[in-house]
């Protein structure tokens, strides 16, 4: 292995640490090891709000990158008129007519 391909690299940054971490997680999944930096700051909000960056290693970053690319494309996929995310529930419903 080249000295290089251990070096931590940036795949991607993302506005949210839920995606950043969706991210990672899926990486781990496929093997690859894969973090989620800039959690912290992410979610302040001043006049340079964070990014969440996933940093994996340069050995895989060619396949992380398809992966991400797999993943964005699938959710480009989705149809959501076709989704059916249920009935929303009364207020009176959802705390068993208790009344809040």
């Amino acid at each position: 292995m080249h000295e290089d391909d251990d070096k931590v690299v940036t795949l991607a940054f993302f506005p949210s640490e839920i995606e950043a971490t969706m991210i990672a997680d899926e990486l781990k999944r496929e093997g690859i090891q894969a973090e989620a930096a800039g959690l912290l700051t992410a979610g302040f909000r001043a006049e340079a709000p964070g990014k969440v960056k996933v940093l994996v290693h340069a050995s895989d970053l060619i396949r992380a990158k398809d992966l991400l690319d797999e993943y964005i494309r699938s959710r480009e996929q989705i149809d959501w008129s076709q989704v059916d995310l249920g009935e929303a529930e009364d207020a009176d419903q959802a705390d068993g007519g208790q009344g809040g």
